[in-house]
């Protein structure tokens, strides 16, 4: 684990093959996502402010929900309780967020965009005033997980169209994993790759991944790990 200071009020937190991050305002202090191998991803954060401690979840996969039983209650999409609570089977209180919502750190106000196809409620935050968009799992240059039942290409793809209409107001993205940061112009890269996966046109190998037979492509800017 390294922590990583990326200015006065935002760091990234490395977590073998996850990255979270906490950011602070001025009358509290988020964290977006809760780690992996980290169990006390609070803990970590109260060292490094001294403001009230709130937890986000991106979405509900397990090397993002690692800590989040040191907090009673977290900030996720509802269409992300059927992954959190019944594929994963993790506990806690809900506050609900979606499209449009402003969670105010204080003087830094955060903007959730649903992004729903690598799980129903995968979210992004828009940190607004600094123009930086931190988008979880669909935008990244890593793996892309989409196999199994929570995973939807189509709904994927869409999500991809709808953040082109947002990029005027973010400058560099925080991905969850891959390199870090990454630039707005990989949403056009992504979106032409995973057309080409729909459409037939992107070859795949067959490999297995944990005992799952899953179809991997690698489309130049990331990997999509999808259903045979």
């Amino acid at each position: 684990m390294e922590i990583i200071k990326i200015n006065e009020n935002t760091w990234r937190i490395e977590d073998e093959h996850v990255r979270f991050f906490l950011l602070s305002g001025e009358k509290k202090a988020l964290l977006i996502d809760s780690g992996m191998q980290v169990h006390n991803a609070k803990e970590i954060a109260e060292s490094l402010v001294n403001l009230p401690v709130e937890l986000l979840n991106t979405h509900g996969d397990m090397d993002h929900v690692g800590s989040n039983h040191e907090f009673d209650s977290f900030y996720m999409n509802p269409a992300e309780a059927s992954n959190y609570y019944n594929t994963k089977k993790m506990t806690g209180t809900i506050i609900p967020v979606t499209d449009g919502d402003i969670i105010d750190l204080g003087s830094r106000e955060l903007e959730i965009i649903t992004l729903p196809g690598h799980t129903p409620g995968s979210i992004a935050v828009l940190d607004k005033a600094n123009r930086v968009l931190i988008s979880g799992d669909p935008i990244q240059d890593g793996d892309i997980y989409m196999f199994g039942i929570q995973r939807e290409m189509h709904a994927y793809l869409l999500s991809l169209e709808k953040l082109e209409k947002y990029k005027d107001r973010f400058d560099t993205i925080y991905p969850s994993h891959g390199s870090f940061p990454v630039k707005p112009e990989l949403i056009a890269a992504l979106h032409e790759g995973a057309t080409r996966i729909l459409s037939g046109e992107a070859d795949g190998i067959d490999v297995e991944f944990h005992g799952i037979k899953i179809k991997r492509y690698d489309v130049g800017v990331a990997v999509f790990l999808c259903d045979r």
